[in-house]
């Protein structure tokens, strides 16, 4: 998946000292979770990155694990997380670039799942603005988060 020289890949080693280089304001930081704390790929967790040109400038989480039934009573979700772009890359386009290209990293890598399914903070504005943009829908689903309400959004991918 390439949109200019946006693409997104599975995390591999190659990555790693990149990711652990990652900082974001404290604004931001309260809303996600830094690459470096979740890259453990386990059963059910799918570590993505947003790559620029072959330097990694984004980061998020595909999960098939059951944690994904808190969020979707579709089987065929698959939940987003820990979404963060690197601070000294951010207001590049990175981010929506990169979930444009979501829909084609699923239905080509995971055609099994139809729906992707996130959790956005209310006072998250920005990130609000940008799931819309690249087509989520905010399902009227909330949940209760360690800072307060949670929108629950959703992607048809099929």
């Amino acid at each position: 998946m390439v949109y200019n020289q946006v693409s997104l890949q599975r995390y591999n080693d190659k990555y790693q000292e990149a990711l652990a280089a990652f900082q974001l304001p404290g604004e931001q930081a309260q809303f996600t979770a830094m690459p470096a704390e979740v890259l453990d790929a386990g059963p059910g967790r799918h570590p993505i990155v947003i790559v620029n040109d072959e330097e990694p400038v984004g980061f998020f989480i595909l999960h098939t694990s059951e944690r994904v039934k808190d969020y979707s009573e579709n089987p065929g979700a698959m939940l987003l997380t820990a979404l963060s772009i690197n601070h000294v890359e951010q207001g590049k386009g990175y981010a929506k670039k990169g979930m444009l290209l979501l829909q084609a990293l699923v239905k080509e890598q995971f055609p099994e799942y139809d729906e992707v399914v996130l959790a956005v903070n209310h006072k998250n504005l920005p990130a609000q603005k940008l799931y819309e943009k690249v087509g989520f829908q905010d399902t009227g689903r909330r949940r209760e988060g360690k800072l307060g309400e949670q929108l629950v959004y959703a992607l048809n991918v099929s």
